[in-house]
């Protein structure tokens, strides 16, 4: 559930925060494609994350706080740290090239939601 939240969490910064250029590349406009390149974005995240506890903490905080007490304390923690917060929108990229690619934009948020609701 944690990792969920923290998931969450930083689908609104990454998703929300990054704009960057379509590529050829991209995986393809499709169910499997962006189930795909969400799988690849969080799983680099998640290592990423676990590399930068104070990232990691951040966003596991901002998980359970009011969403204006989140976005301040998020956007304190990465104004004072702008390498983690460019790493964090490079691994974002994929899914920032699919929106632009596609018209799409899921949030991590939304695919832990379909997941649970298949789980119920």
């Amino acid at each position: 559930m944690r990792a969920m939240m923290r998931s969450a969490v930083l689908g609104v910064v990454l998703v929300g925060s990054v704009t960057a250029a379509p590529v050829a590349s991209a995986a393809p406009c499709t169910a499997s494609g962006l189930a795909s390149t969400a799988s690849g974005v969080l799983g680099e995240a998640s290592g990423y994350l676990e590399a930068h506890p104070g990232a990691n903490d951040v966003l596991t905080a901002a998980a359970t706080q009011p969403p204006e007490q989140a976005r301040d304390a998020v956007r304190a923690y990465f104004t004072a740290h702008p390498g983690e917060y460019l790493d964090l929108r490079r691994i974002a990229g994929p899914l920032t090239d699919m929106r632009n690619q596609c018209g799409i934009s899921v949030s991590p948020v939304q695919l832990a939601t379909l997941l649970e609701t298949m789980g119920s």
